[in-house]
């Protein structure tokens, strides 16, 4: 009696593991979102999905969100003049309609510029077609204010799927996050930005700041940090670059570019 008990309930857990397993497969093959962490999709994927650069060199990019915004971008800008300094913007295609002037600015005044979408969504919470909308529609826009279409992109809030990747692969661009966040998207004061950089900066990083925000989102920390984030990184040997030179791609998307 008792072992025919036991069998019946080994035989329920089996039936019970097995419908688990079973749902998990539906879920796969029905196209449910499979959201893979950076670090594996770095490995993966390498010079498609990048976090940061060889070890080897102390190259640094800053790089700069949510832009064109007119009230934070013209003061970031102002600071990279003053201070001799090339960075990289990731344009919104709304907010360029908005504003092409800022990023005719952005363009002429030698800095790098990537796609950051249309109207920034999470990209893992779309399907891949409407993803490719979003970065369609913000190249085909910048096509016409820069005379170019971006090969960087930067998913907003760094998110991205596989598939999406892959796609980005097979049409020559690059998808590049960051390894160094400075959290100024929370409204920290500039010292909390300014430590938050130089606290977790390598050779070889990328740097998340922001000279755009949301509607009321104050980023006077950012304006207030940069300078001295700029003499910090460079009294301490390291050189300022853009995206492109430190990981050696081409700034324009050209689908004739070998796949790395």
């Amino acid at each position: 009696m008792a072992s025919s008990r036991w069998l019946r309930v080994a035989m329920s857990l089996t039936g019970a593991v097995t419908l688990l397993f079973l749902s998990a497969f539906e879920k796969q093959a029905a196209g449910k979102p499979d959201k893979m962490p950076w670090s594996e999709l770095q490995r993966r994927y390498h010079g498609v999905f990048v976090l940061s650069a060889t070890r080897e060199t102390r190259k640094v990019a800053l790089t700069f969100d949510d832009v064109p915004d007119p009230r934070y971008t013209p003061k970031v800008l102002d600071i990279l003049k003053k201070k001799k300094v090339r960075a990289t913007f990731f344009v919104v295609g709304s907010r360029t309609k908005k504003h092409p002037g800022l990023v005719k600015r952005i363009h002429r005044e030698g800095h790098v510029i990537g796609n950051h979408s249309y109207f920034h969504p999470d990209f893992s919470k779309l399907p891949l077609g409407k993803m490719q909308e979003q970065i369609r529609r913000t190249e085909t826009l910048l096509l016409n204010v820069v005379g170019f279409k971006p090969r960087l992109i930067r998913p907003p809030y760094g998110e991205i799927l596989q598939d999406q990747v892959k796609w980005a692969k097979k049409e020559r661009y690059t998808v590049v996050n960051w390894d160094v966040d400075s959290y100024d998207w929370k409204q920290l004061t500039g010292n909390k930005i300014y430590r938050n950089v130089t606290r977790t900066v390598r050779p070889g990083s990328v740097v998340l700041m922001h000279a755009g925000g949301g509607a009321g989102q104050n980023l006077s920390g950012t304006v207030d940090a940069l300078p001295r984030i700029i003499d910090w990184l460079r009294n301490n040997g390291y050189e300022l670059v853009t995206l492109t030179e430190l990981l050696d791609v081409p700034e324009q998307h050209n689908l004739n570019i070998p796949l790395p």
